[in-house]
């Protein structure tokens, strides 16, 4: 299994960043069949709210494992009065969270009016119906193009939604991340911080935000908002998840571990300006690679701004009250 065949500083680094955080549900699909304990297969296909095209199946030939990796296939067969098959588990009655971490490392396949999604619904959707249950997408893809979409959907006299944008090569593996809490929720694709929506106290109609949710996982075709497949969509489309992972937040993580992980920032790459998450710190240094200064900047309204350096991949050293430095590297396009 891949999670066994490569070991790189990478990985030691993001294990040593997970200090904090003590994981409380897995699936590492590491056995030959779904673990029902774990998971249920939402089949039907009525169109989901999106006038999606699939029919969701409990086939193998949609859903299986093997290799380590759970495998959603799409298909283009024809299933009653749907066009498509494809395959949806969620966690619901069975595992929910409310704050917490949640992951997984997985790709997507592109193409014309298919929409691959790892996301959230509050666990009472049945009572408040949606979108007053609350929905969080840690990551959407649709269509040809090269964005993740992370976005929170909420009621306030109407449906609300805000996202934000990443652009990545979507079918290769990533480590798509949520973190949440009572103050916000927080948006990351391979430890990148790329979008964070303020949800403090209920801020702007969010209350569902501070109640359980559990996860989803699906391949839909077509729909409102990716459109639907063309003559160019290859079929079978692929999904593969390696894992889905869950943590709580644990206290006792050092101060070392917690300033570290609190020295966040997006976007990355970036343009113009790198913006800070609460930023314990007054003032960053930009250095090249071998350790030159290149600058010396203020941290002014938790943003720099970087306009005037030149295009290139730069160290970002931030020195804490606690007197720890930290960097971490960016790059200017």
């Amino acid at each position: 299994m891949k999670k066994l065949k490569l070991i790189s500083i990478f990985s030691l680094l993001a294990f040593m960043s997970q200090a904090q955080w003590t994981m409380i549900w897995n699936d590492e699909f590491d056995g030959t069949t779904l673990d029902n304990t774990k998971w249920t297969k939402d089949i039907g296909g009525w169109g989901f709210g999106n006038n999606e095209s699939q029919y969701y199946t409990d086939s193998p030939t949609n859903l299986s494992i093997s290799n380590g990796e759970l495998l959603i296939t799409a298909r283009e067969e024809q299933f009653q009065t749907n066009e498509y098959t494809s395959a949806k588990i969620i966690t619901k009655g069975k595992f929910q969270m409310h704050y917490g971490k949640v992951e997984a490392r997985l790709k997507a396949p592109m193409g014309k009016g298919l929409w691959p999604a790892f996301w959230m619904l509050g666990t009472n959707i049945d009572q408040v119906s949606w979108p007053r249950c609350g929905e969080i997408d840690v990551m959407e893809h649709i269509n040809n193009n090269t964005k993740i979409n992370g976005t929170a959907h909420w009621d306030n006299v109407g449906h609300i939604y805000m996202g934000g944008v990443i652009e990545t090569d979507v079918t290769e593996f990533h480590n798509y991340t949520v973190v949440w809490d009572s103050l916000a929720i927080k948006w990351y694709m391979d430890e990148t911080l790329y979008f964070q929506l303020n949800i403090a106290n209920g801020i702007n109609g969010t209350e569902e935000f501070q109640s359980p949710f559990y996860l989803l996982l699906n391949l839909a075709v077509g729909g409102d908002w990716p459109g639907y497949p063309d003559a160019t969509t290859v079929f079978p489309a692929e999904m593969k998840v390696d894992y889905v992972r869950a943590y709580e937040f644990n206290p006792n993580a050092s101060a070392n571990e917690l300033s570290n992980n609190a020295f966040l920032f997006y976007p990355n790459p970036t343009s113009d300006k790198l913006i800070f998450d609460n930023p314990n710190f007054d003032k960053v240094s930009i250095l090249s690679l071998d350790g030159k200064l290149i600058a010396e900047k203020e941290v002014i309204s938790n943003s720099i701004y970087i306009s005037n350096i030149e295009n290139g991949v730069y160290l970002l050293r931030a020195i804490f009250q606690n007197g720890e430095v930290v960097s971490k590297r960016f790059v200017k396009n």
